[in-house]
């Protein structure tokens, strides 16, 4: 599902995560019983017509569901699992998140045991080993979704800037990042009253995570000093920020929203969840929207997974249900309705979704794009505080876009309140 590195400033409580948890248990329901479900998530998982339909075969189950801002989300979960109260029956984490839920997997039913072993020949092999907890006994949650990456563009600011407009001439314009930002350069030297992309968080998260080692080593240990592609990517960022390509928008903000639709910035890291945003939120530029490949090639941004916590009652009855909403044939119809691309390899070649084509995105074969990019990414591991580290260096990114500090001053603070986190 989706994420932003500028929206997650809100800290995992670490501290926290280490009480003890109150566990929930099965009462076994009566044959005709009505049992409700809860389910909490953020922003739309496209699960709302689904529901009705498996209603329509599981006549005594109700599902409630429940839905908040990102961070607020995923806070609320955190702190429903520290009192031993309040969390839903099936939560859903996004992979920003996921590795600090999957370190206390004892919070959590096992999904192994409730009959999930069968399924993981159907997940992509990393998307599977995210779910696992640390010592890979537990799995904390069923995948949904994979945020294989793209970029998404305005054909009309790109002509007006007298650049191709073409998706395959426009991928060719940028094979690396240090050429994106240059076209981005060329882009505002001809229209200097608009903006290259959006933000700078998304350029530097998507920097980041194609890189064979992020944040943290294989041993979970923070590498934000160390590894020289963490700096590379600030360097990169800073240089954009200070070309003038940056629109500064705060990402879900109403700013953020409403730039989509009165079209003040050309480009936008996009995963294929973005496409649906897009979509909502420039309902008047159908047409005008491409997309062409990401610089690099490939990866993945944002992805989310179905937990149990075991506060619920009924984990036969939500395994049951995650189980079906995750199963390919629901994966397939998600991604046609809201762009959550499917983490079931099997659809790769289905040609149902491989040849799906979107008109507002001037007829992208959006099912081929996504595909080719889901297939080439190359699994990074996730520290335990990956979401905070990431929060962390967005907060100093923006410190510079907005002017308050200089970017030697704005990463000599990052590395101080990285270790702060360690």
């Amino acid at each position: 599902m989706r994420t932003s590195l500028r929206r997650m400033l809100v800290p995992v409580v670490a501290a926290s995560l280490m009480f003890t948890a109150a566990c929930g248990g099965d009462d076994a329901p009566k044959a005709d019983e009505k049992i409700t479900l809860t389910i909490a998530g953020f922003g739309d998982f496209g699960f709302k017509p689904l529901y009705e339909e498996y209603k329509q075969t599981h006549k005594n189950i109700e599902i409630q569901e429940r839905i908040s801002d990102y961070a607020a989300h995923h806070q609320s979960l955190i702190s429903h699992l520290a009192t031993g109260s309040g969390a839903a029956d099936i939560e859903a984490i996004e992979i920003g998140y996921l590795s600090s839920f999957t370190a206390t997997p004892n919070r959590f039913y096992n999904l192994l045991d409730l009959g999930a072993k069968d399924l993981e020949s159907s997940y992509l092999p990393w998307k599977w080993q995210q779910g696992l907890s640390t010592d890979k006994k537990t799995l904390v949650g069923l995948g949904t979704d994979v945020g294989g990456m793209a970029m998404c563009y305005r054909t009309d600011l790109f002509a007006q800037a007298k650049l191709p407009t073409a998706r395959d001439e426009v991928s060719k314009l940028w094979p690396t990042w240090d050429e994106y930002v240059a076209t981005g350069k060329k882009y505002k030297a001809a229209l200097p009253n608009s903006f290259f992309m959006e933000a700078s968080g998304n350029m530097y998260r998507a920097i980041v995570e194609q890189a064979p080692q992020g944040l943290y080593d294989d041993q979970d240990k923070l590498v934000v000093e160390s590894n020289p592609t963490v700096k590379k990517a600030w360097d990169l960022t800073v240089d954009a920020i200070q070309s003038g390509l940056s629109n500064k928008l705060n990402a879900w903000s109403p700013e953020w929203t409403a730039a989509f639709g009165k079209g003040t910035f050309a480009t936008i890291v996009c995963p294929a969840w973005m496409t649906s945003y897009i979509e909502t939120n420039a309902k008047d530029a159908s047409g005008k929207w491409d997309i062409a490949a990401v610089p690099g090639g490939a990866g993945s941004m944002g992805g989310s997974h179905l937990s149990l916590p075991k506060q619920g009652k009924h984990s036969k009855e939500a395994f049951e249900l995650i189980k079906w909403l995750t199963a390919p044939d629901q994966q397939k119809k998600v991604f046609k309705a809201t762009g959550n691309f499917p983490s079931t390899p099997s659809l790769y070649t289905d040609p149902d979704l491989t040849g799906f084509s979107k008109a507002f995105f001037n007829n992208a074969p959006i099912g081929k794009i996504f595909t080719a990019s889901a297939q080439a990414v190359k699994p990074q591991h996730q520290g335990p505080k990956q979401g905070d580290v990431f929060s962390t260096i967005g907060a100093g990114l923006g410190r510079i876009e907005e002017g308050k500090q200089q970017p030697a001053d704005a990463w000599t603070q990052v590395l101080a309140d990285v270790k702060k986190l360690a």
